[in-house]
């Protein structure tokens, strides 16, 4: 594979959904061109697909035309197996819910991607690696905790570094700031900037925060279907 090809790379995409009632198009051939280790945000009002596009890029849906490929390998082509592994491997995955495990502690939560994968850096051991990026993220203190003792920003911070745990190439944030209080939403976007550099991973999230966006090396706007240059 070429060096100069993109990580990812959207070509015509679209999406339905069938229902009772003839509906518009959630995505009308949307095309996106994403290079390696960059950052981009996603922006547009509720209901104009930001989700179903993130969904389609993480491999979580299909398209229902068009072609969606990661490290130039189109995921139509891929089994349900085959993309449960790569989902696991390749991307790491942050909501606006945290989805930690409340039986867990913070240690434990961050070590379950590493259970079905284990592609770890070279020279650490998961556990190395994940209190390495506790660390990073002020939470090494908290290792033993559960995720009903941290604040949410604490809760955020920690599913970040479960995001992070198997050094994927693509990290996707849907409204990751979405449910916290000002001061932590601006702890997590500084968060999410630093480590786009530190760890070298491509950064793609969706938010309604401009602020948030602002932070990112591209905006790009989904209206009525359309991915679009956003006005900065």
């Amino acid at each position: 594979m070429s060096t100069d090809a993109p990580l990812l790379e959207l070509v015509d995409v679209t999406r339905h959904y069938e229902g009772p009632a003839a509906a518009p198009p959630v995505l009308k051939g949307v095309s996106l061109r994403v290079e390696r280790g960059e950052s981009l945000a996603i922006v547009g009002p509720s209901g104009s697909g930001k989700s179903t596009l993130l969904n389609l890029i993480g491999a979580l849906d299909k398209p229902s035309s068009g072609r969606v490929l990661l490290n130039g390998e189109d995921l139509a082509s891929l089994n349900d197996k085959a993309l449960a592994l790569l989902r696991n491997r390749e991307i790491g995955f942050v909501f606006q819910l945290h989805h930690l495990l409340p039986q867990c502690t913070v240690l434990e939560n961050v070590l379950v991607p590493t259970l079905v994968a284990g592609a770890m850096s070279p020279g650490e051991t998961p556990e190395e690696r994940a209190k390495r990026l506790l660390e990073r993220v002020g939470l090494l203190g908290r290792a033993d905790y559960f995720p009903g003792q941290l604040s949410g920003g604490e809760r955020q911070r920690a599913a970040v570094v479960r995001a992070l745990i198997n050094a994927p190439n693509l990290l996707l944030a849907d409204e990751p700031t979405g449910s916290l209080d000002r001061a932590s939403a601006d702890t997590l976007a500084a968060l999410l900037v630093e480590l786009n550099r530190e760890e070298k991973v491509t950064l793609i999230l969706v938010t309604h925060a401009l602020d948030l966006a602002a932070k990112m090396g591209r905006v790009l706007e989904l209206r009525d279907g359309e991915l679009k240059a956003a006005a900065r």
